[in-house]
């Protein structure tokens, strides 16, 4: 409980007293756990469907930073092949799997509902990496061998979410070249360590 009521006071205190708190009284490391749908948009769209992903994130502040959190987070994501794809070309299968590291920050603005449930909302914002790895299979008689494709690409992210205390909700908007999605994820924010 107490844990609980300092993670509170780091995420909300500077917002809603509308100042910083001495520099030795908050500062803690998160970790994060977060997991959703991923739909292709644009580009990525024509060769995949809506796939999944989840992440793993650390995340640090302080009262120099608040109400700004600095996080870097590493994810596994699943595309199966589109429907069309299978339908208008020699393909059989292709699968895309990703592994994004990004490192960003969140902002967390003052917070809504206070009555009723603590809504905090913020926003996110980060320079990615990603791993990508496809796997082309073709139709049998199409004379084509299959092969497995591995690149890497710098993209970023742009997201807006919703904090409730432990729990939050993120959409996000993933831009790498040929390879735009849209990111829905749940997550559950923990503290690792926090000093105050």
């Amino acid at each position: 409980m107490k844990r609980s009521i300092i993670i509170l006071i780091i995420i909300a205190a500077p917002v809603l007293l509308g100042g910083n708190l001495p520099a030795d009284k908050a500062r803690g490391i998160f970790a994060a756990f977060g997991v959703g749908p991923r739909v292709p948009v644009s580009e990525f769209s024509r060769s995949a469907r809506v796939g999944y992903g989840f992440d793993v994130e650390l995340a640090y502040t302080d009262n120099s930073y608040l109400p700004i959190f600095l996080f870097a987070k590493i994810g596994f994501e699943q595309y199966p092949g589109s429907n069309e794809l299978y339908e208008s070309t020699q393909y059989s299968n292709l699968s895309t799997t990703s592994v994004p590291i990004n490192i960003g920050g969140r902002y967390y603005f003052a917070p809504m509902l206070e009555n009723v449930v603590l809504f905090i909302p913020y926003l996110e914002i980060s320079a990615g990496f990603n791993y990508y790895s496809k796997l082309h299979q073709f139709k049998i008689g199409s004379g084509l061998s299959n092969y497995t494709e591995n690149i890497s690409k710098i993209g970023g992210s742009a997201g807006i979410g919703i904090s409730m205390f432990l729990m939050e909700i993120l959409a996000s908007y993933n831009y790498f070249q040929n390879n735009q999605f849209i990111s829905m994820d749940i997550k559950v924010r923990l503290p690792l360590y926090i000093s105050y």
